[in-house]
C-alpha cells in the first residue's frame, strides 16, 4: 500500500527524531490517518539504516491487537521480520525484529497468561539480546491506555534507547519529541471525513418529552438521507451507513428503552438491522465492519474496543452520561474515517454527525477537535444567484505522482540560480565549499568543547565547535547513507530508489547526465550526502516551491467545466458567539457573522464586504471538492495542484476574486505560512486575464488594522507599493 504525502512526512520525521537528544518521541496522529501503516513503514526504513536495533511494539486490550498489527506489518513491507510472543519465547530477538506483544501477556495480574517461570525466560531473552550488543526501541501503542508503574516497570526491562508512544490523545511527556500528524492534512488526503456536525438543525433552543424518541429519529432520518446520498454516488456505492449509539454504563432500563424504540421503527435484532456490543451481550456483529453489512444501528455502552475499525460508521448518538474526555474521544474516532477511503465532494457524505443532549461531552468534543465541530445548519441560496456561473479549472481523473524527472530539473536550476553552478564541475565544487558545503574522504562529525560554569544559553553558545572525522566504512555507513537519502526523498515525497538516482545523477561520475553539478566516486558520494545532509535538505525544500524556477507551466489534461454556486450547503457556526448577526451581503439566506471556520483576514474581510455600499454581493467558496471553484497550477515537480480562491465577489456586476492569506504583524513580518503563496498568486491573474475578471491577494495589516490588497506582482512586504489599500480598490 502506497504512502500518501503526509504520511510520508511523518516517516521521514520519525526516522529524524531518532537521532534528536530526547529518549521519548510522542507521536500524535488522528484515528484513521493510517498510524499503523506509518509506524510499519518506519520500522522497514529505519531497520535498513541501522545496525543492532530490535522493535517491541506493546498493545493493549485483551489480545488481537497485535495480531491484526503484525498482520499489517507483513502485508504492507514484503520480507519483513515480524514476531509475536510466542516466537520470541522460541527463538529470542535478533538484529532487525519487529515483535508485537500485548500488555496482558507480560504483566503480571494473576491472570496467568505469562508463568513466573515464563516471565523469567522472558527477561532471559532480553538480556541474551543485550549481551549480544542489540538495542531496544519501544513502541506503546495506545500509550494513554497502560500509563501504569507496572507497566513501566516491564518497559524498564528492556533499557531501551528509544521510546515511542502512539495515541490519538496522548498525555503531555516533558522532555519528549512531538511529532503531530496534522488532522487537516489526513482529511486533506480523504482519510476521514471532513467535519464533526453537532446537532444539526437544533435551533437555539429544543423542547422534548423524551431524548430517546428525538435523538434517534434524528440519526434514522439522517442515515436514510446519507444512504440516499451513497447509491446516487456515480459509480453508485454500495455503503450502508451505521448509527452508533453509546449508552451510560449501569443503564439497562436506558438500554431496554432504546431498544423498544428501535423495534417501533422496525429496527430490530431479529431483522437484523440491529447490533449490540457490550460486555454480556454481543449480537449481529458478524462482518458488521462491511461497507454493505445489514444492521444499520450498533448499541454499545462503553468505548468500542481498541483496533475495531468500522469505516461505514457515520453516526453517533449519545446519551447523557460523565466520562473522561480522552474515552469519549476515542468513540468519536470511529465515526470519522471515511468508508472508501477518498472524499465524495459533498459536506452531506464527507462529514460525521454526533446527535446528543450531553453538554459536557459536546464542549469536550469541541476543545478536541478545535476547528473540526461546529454547529450547523443547511443554509439555502438566494434565488436571483442560481442562474451564476464561472469557468472551473480540475485536474485529471488520473492520479499524478510526484515526478522525478521534474525534481531533478528543479534541483538543476534551483542550484545554477542560487550558487551560480554550471556544467564545469571542478567550479562547481569550489562555489558550494564556499558556501558551506564539506568536501571529504571521511566522515565528519560535530561536537562541541569548553567549559560551562552557568547552564545559560550565552555560555553554551560560546562553546568551541569541533569536528570529529573517521574512515569511511562501506559497510557501516552505507546504511547510513541509505536513510539519509529515504530521508531526503521525504521532501519530495519520492521513494528512496528514485531519490538515489537524483542524487547519483547529480553528483555521481559512475551515473551519465548532461548537467551534472559534481563527479565524485562512489565512496564520495556517500561522505557528500552523509557530511552535507542538512545543506542538501534545505536546498530540496527552496527548490520545491521557487517561483524563480518555474512561475507557470503548461498545464496539459486540465478540464474546464462550469461552476455553478451550490444551492445549499451544511453552514458551519460558533454558537457561543454573542455576535450573531445575519450577512445580506451574503448569496445565502441566513449566513451568520459567527461563521467558523475562518481565519483573521477572512472575518475582517466578510464584515468589510457587508459593511461596503459598492459591494453587491459575496460568496465563500469551499476549500475542496468538484462541486466548488477551483484553479490548476503545477508544483515545480510537474504535479497538479487545486487552487481554491477564497471569495467570488460582485462589485457593480463586475466579478472578483480574492483570496485572503495570513496577515502581517505590527512589526510587518509575514504571517503566510503557504509556501505556495507567490505561485497561486501567478496562476490567478492568469485565470483572471483569460476570462477578464479582477482579484488578487488581500492580506490584513495589524499595525493599522485595515485590509489590503495586491493586484499585480506579488511581493511579501506590506511596505511594498504592491500592497494597495483595499476600500480604494474594491
Amino acid at each position: 500500500m502506497g504512502l500518501v504525502d503526509f504520511q510520508i512526512q511523518a516517516v521521514g520525521k520519525l526516522n529524524e527524531s531518532m537521532e534528536d537528544q530526547n529518549k521519548e518521541i510522542i507521536f500524535k496522529s488522528p484515528t484513521g490517518s493510517g498510524k499503523t501503516i506509518m509506524l510499519t513503514h518506519f520500522m522497514s526504513d529505519f531497520g535498513k539504516g541501522h545496525f543492532g536495533n530490535v522493535f517491541v511494539w506493546l498493545t493493549p486490550g485483551k489480545g488481537e491487537l497485535e495480531e491484526q498489527s503484525k498482520k499489517k506489518m507483513d502485508k504492507y513491507i514484503h520480507n519483513s521480520q515480524t514476531k509475536l510472543l510466542p516466537d520470541v519465547m522460541a527463538n529470542g530477538f535478533v538484529e532487525n525484529d519487529s515483535c508485537f506483544i500485548n500488555w496482558e501477556q507480560i504483566i503480571p495480574k494473576g491472570n496467568n497468561a505469562m508463568k513466573e517461570s515464563e516471565r523469567a525466560n522472558f527477561q532471559e531473552h532480553i538480556r541474551r539480546a543485550q549481551d549480544n550488543g542489540l538495542e531496544f526501541t519501544i513502541i506503546v501503542d495506545e500509550s494513554h491506555q497502560n500509563d501504569t508503574v507496572k507497566s513501566d516497570d516491564i518497559i524498564s526491562l528492556f533499557k531501551p534507547k528509544k521510546m515511542i508512544r502512539t495515541s490519538a490523545t496522548p498525555k503531555t511527556h516533558s522532555n519528549a519529541t512531538l511529532i503531530e500528524v496534522k488532522e487537516e492534512d489526513v482529511i486533506a488526503a480523504g482519510l476521514i471525513k471532513k467535519m464533526l456536525v453537532i446537532n444539526e438543525n437544533f435551533g437555539h433552543s429544543v423542547n422534548v418529552e423524551s431524548q430517546i424518541s428525538f435523538l434517534l429519529d434524528k440519526a434514522l432520518d439522517k442515515q436514510e438521507e446519507l444512504k440516499v446520498a451513497f447509491e446516487n454516488v456515480k459509480p453508485k456505492s454500495i455503503v450502508n451507513p451505521l448509527i452508533v449509539i453509546q449508552l451510560p454504563n449501569n443503564s439497562e432500563v436506558l438500554q431496554d428503552e432504546v431498544e423498544r424504540y428501535l423495534a417501533t421503527k422496525d429496527v430490530t435484532y431479529e431483522n437484523g438491522l440491529l447490533a449490540v456490543w457490550l460486555d454480556k451481550k454481543k449480537q449481529n456483529l458478524e462482518e458488521i465492519e462491511e461497507l454493505d453489512a445489514k444492521p444499520i444501528v450498533v448499541i454499545i455502552k462503553q468505548a468500542i474496543a481498541t483496533g475495531w475499525d468500522c469505516p461505514r460508521a457515520h453516526i453517533l448518538v449519545k446519551m447523557r452520561e460523565n466520562t473522561s474526555e480522552t474515552f469519549e474521544i476515542q468513540t468519536i474516532g470511529r465515526i470519522r474515517r471515511m468508508p472508501e477511503l477518498k472524499h465524495y465532494e459533498t459536506d452531506l457524505l464527507d462529514s460525521c454527525y454526533l446527535y446528543t443532549f450531553d453538554e459536557k461531552f459536546t464542549e469536550g468534543v469541541k476543545l478536541h477537535l478545535r476547528k473540526g465541530a461546529f454547529e450547523a445548519v443547511k443554509l439555502f441560496l438566494k434565488q436571483e444567484h442560481r442562474e451564476f456561473s464561472l469557468v472551473s479549472e480540475q485536474k485529471t481523473e488520473v492520479p499524478v505522482a510526484n515526478d522525478a524527472t521534474e525534481a531533478l530539473k528543479s534541483m538543476v536550476l534551483h542550484y545554477e540560480q542560487v550558487y551560480g553552478t554550471s556544467t564545469k564541475t571542478i567550479e562547481n565544487k569550489i562555489r558550494l565549499e564556499h558556501n558551506g558545503y564539506k568536501f571529504s574522504d571521511m566522515i565528519i562529525k560535530n561536537t562541541f568543547t569548553g567549559e560551562i560554569h552557568k547552564l545559560t544559553v550565552q555560555e553554551f553558545k560560546n562553546l568551541a565547535n569541533v569536528n570529529m572525522t573517521e574512515p569511511l566504512n562501506t559497510h557501516k555507513h552505507g546504511r547510513e547513507y541509505h536513510n539519509r537519502v529515504g530521508a531526503l526523498g521525504v521532501k519530495l515525497s519520492l521513494p528512496y530508489d528514485q531519490m538515489n538516482t537524483i542524487i547519483r545523477r547529480l553528483f555521481d561520475k559512475n551515473v551519465r547526465y548532461d548537467k551534472k553539478i559534481l563527479r565524485l566516486d562512489t565512496r564520495e558520494v556517500y561522505a557528500f550526502v552523509i557530511n552535507n545532509f542538512k545543506k542538501l535538505r534545505e536546498d530540496i525544500q527552496k527548490a520545491m516551491a521557487s517561483v524563480l524556477i518555474h512561475p507557470t507551466l503548461n498545464l496539459p489534461n486540465v478540464t474546464e467545466r462550469p461552476f455553478i454556486i451550490p444551492k445549499e450547503f451544511l453552514f458551519t457556526y460558533d454558537k457561543n458567539n454573542k455576535v450573531q448577526k445575519v450577512f445580506d451581503s451574503n448569496v445565502y439566506k441566513g449566513y451568520l457573522s459567527s461563521a467558523e471556520v475562518r481565519s483573521d483576514s477572512e472575518k475582517t474581510f466578510e464584515k468589510y464586504c457587508e459593511t461596503s455600499s459598492s459591494i453587491d454581493w459575496i460568496y465563500k467558496n469551499g476549500d475542496k471538492g468538484n462541486e466548488y471553484f477551483s484553479i490548476v497550477y503545477l508544483d515545480n515537480f510537474g504535479k497538479q495542484k487545486s487552487f481554491y480562491p477564497d471569495y467570488i465577489v460582485s462589485k457593480g456586476g463586475k466579478i472578483w476574486i480574492i483570496e485572503t492569506k495570513g496577515g502581517f504583524t505590527r512589526s510587518g513580518d509575514s504571517e503566510d505560512i503557504d509556501k505556495f503563496s507567490p505561485k497561486k498568486f501567478e496562476v490567478l491573474k492568469r485565470y483572471l486575464h483569460k476570462h477578464n475578471l479582477k482579484g488578487g491577494f488581500v492580506r490584513k495589516d495589524k499595525s493599522n488594522n485595515e485590509l489590503f490588497i495586491c493586484m499585480n506582482n506579488y511581493n511579501d512586504d506590506i511596505s511594498s507599493d504592491e500592497w494597495q489599500l483595499l476600500e480604494d480598490n474594491l
